[in-house]
């Protein structure tokens, strides 16, 4: 309700995606879902796990048109300016869009390496609990090494895998939008052979680099140019030009849309330091993912046990955590890199919010949606910690009810 300018502006764009997010991936995700939780007793063994396939293939259909809707908010392609409004000309040409055939497998991906992260770091936990045990339980040591080796490979598969879409991913974002792969590294002034940042300090007013280390030539590579534009020279061309991609051109709405734009004086630089950091931080715990992944494979290998201890303990605490917050910066990179666009060279963030909602109606929806939430965050990570600790559960045979009209059951 914050965005009723933005509704009115995309809405005949951005709902066909949600809606049939909402059609074929909600019910799908919701009905087998509910089919898995109850139906432990009432379903054999195959369909059973059948349910929770179907229910994950759902989140996965979910996913696209989620990442369909928001690669046009960073590409707005297939679309017209009509009637004061975007209106979809070719729905193709959205689920075609470059940015989007690059971001979905890369936010996917980045799903996995999580899941990998968090069974390694649970089997890991318990299987040091094993190790500090006179005589472990062989089975349970056999499975939790197993899950232990299993989430680590994954997070190491997921790991190249998101290196390789990232690159690809890199290259389209800079095509399309230049100014945020120039935010990303510092870069103020075009270079050729453009160096990659490690570390840089710029003014108080983000206007000029200050000290910086960088290593020569990476960042050309990862732009797929051997000329990066920077800051101040973007700034420059967007005064003469208006919003351009970095050759010069526009899509169909970007170029219907320009004429308005000229007379917004809208400035096209994103926050700076946010994009840089985010960017870093984002990369760094990804890559520190795989190094802790390649560690727990070498610890586990030849049947080896773990030496219970801080350092492991430390490790596997943070293995969930690592690759989630990577994903969260790279989601604050990703939207805080496109400002001052809520889509990209068409519509400024500031134009896109109801005119009717005060400041004090949106910080007062934030604190409630925060404290709703942080207070199910408590309430899950609680249920969550207390059947991790109970370990795996006694496997026995369960009797098949074959009574019809027996009542569902709730189970885990």
């Amino acid at each position: 309700m914050n965005w009723s300018e933005y509704s009115r502006f995309v809405g005949d764009i951005f709902g066909a995606p949600l809606a049939l997010e909402a059609l074929i991936a909600f019910f799908l995700e919701s009905t087998f879902l509910g089919l898995w939780i109850f139906g432990w007793d009432k379903l054999s063994r195959g369909k059973h796990l059948a349910m929770i396939w179907l229910a994950s293939i759902g989140t996965l259909i979910s996913s696209i048109f989620i990442m369909a809707a928001n690669s046009w908010m960073q590409n707005p392609v297939g679309a017209t300016y009509n009637n004061g409004r975007a209106e979809l000309v070719d729905f193709g040409a959205v689920l075609t869009n470059p940015i989007f055939l690059a971001q979905w497998p890369h936010t996917v991906i980045g799903a996995f390496m999580v899941a990998g992260s968090f069974i390694a770091g649970v089997a890991g936990w318990h299987l040091a609990k094993q190790a500090k045990k006179a005589t472990p339980d062989a089975e349970d040591v056999s499975a939790y090494r197993t899950a232990t080796k299993f989430g680590a490979t994954i997070m190491l598969v997921a790991g190249l895998l998101i290196i390789l879409t990232g690159d690809l991913l890199g290259k389209q974002m800079t095509q399309v939008q230049p100014m945020k792969m120039a935010a990303a590294e510092a870069l103020y002034t075009t270079e050729t052979n453009a160096p990659f940042s490690i570390l840089t300090i710029g003014s108080l007013d983000g206007s000029k680099e200050v000290w910086s280390f960088k290593v020569p030539g990476v960042l050309s590579i990862l732009a797929g140019e051997s000329t990066v534009k920077g800051i101040n020279n973007l700034q420059a061309d967007y005064a003469k030009t208006g919003f351009t991609q970095a050759d010069g051109s526009q899509n169909t709405l970007q170029k219907e849309f320009a004429s308005k734009l000229s007379t917004l004086g809208v400035n096209p630089t994103p926050n700076i330091f946010m994009s840089y950091w985010a960017f870093r931080i984002m990369m760094g715990l990804g890559f520190l993912t795989m190094i802790v992944g390649a560690w727990l494979l070498w610890v586990t290998r030849k049947g080896a046990m773990p030496k219970p201890g801080k350092l492991w303990t430390t490790a596997v605490w943070i293995l969930p955590l690592a690759p989630l917050f990577a994903n969260s910066f790279g989601w604050i990179f990703t939207e805080m890199g496109r400002q001052p666009w809520i889509v990209a060279g068409v519509m400024p963030t500031s134009f896109a919010v109801s005119p009717t909602v005060s400041v004090g109606d949106v910080w007062f929806t934030m604190i409630v949606y925060t404290l709703l939430y942080g207070g199910l965050a408590v309430i899950e990570l609680g249920l969550m910690f207390k059947y991790i600790k109970k370990g795996l559960p006694v496997v026995a045979p369960v009797e098949q009810i074959v009574d019809e009209d027996a009542p569902l059951s709730f189970a885990y």
